[in-house]
């Protein structure tokens, strides 16, 4: 599994899983239960993985979404 995104906004983890759903494009989504421990503030950012054959496609999907800005820098 290849870190995708990495972010504190919920909304932009909400449409970015909705974009790998409706693309077929298996993922995961870490940290997201960590507001229970954090006390709902926001500060702990929630992680999108998807698979390492499958990370090309994902990034190529939401730079044409417009979210490339968004992107996690690719390993050398």
């Amino acid at each position: 599994m290849k870190e995708l995104v990495r972010t504190n906004d919920a909304v932009l983890v909400s449409a970015i899983t909705a974009l790998l759903d409706g693309a077929g494009i298996a993922h995961l989504v870490f940290d997201q239960n960590m507001s229970v421990l954090e006390g709902s503030l926001g500060v702990l950012p929630r992680r999108v993985l998807v698979a390492d054959d499958e990370l090309a496609a994902a990034r190529r999907l939401l730079t044409d979404a417009g979210l490339g800005h968004e992107l996690r820098p690719q390993d050398s």
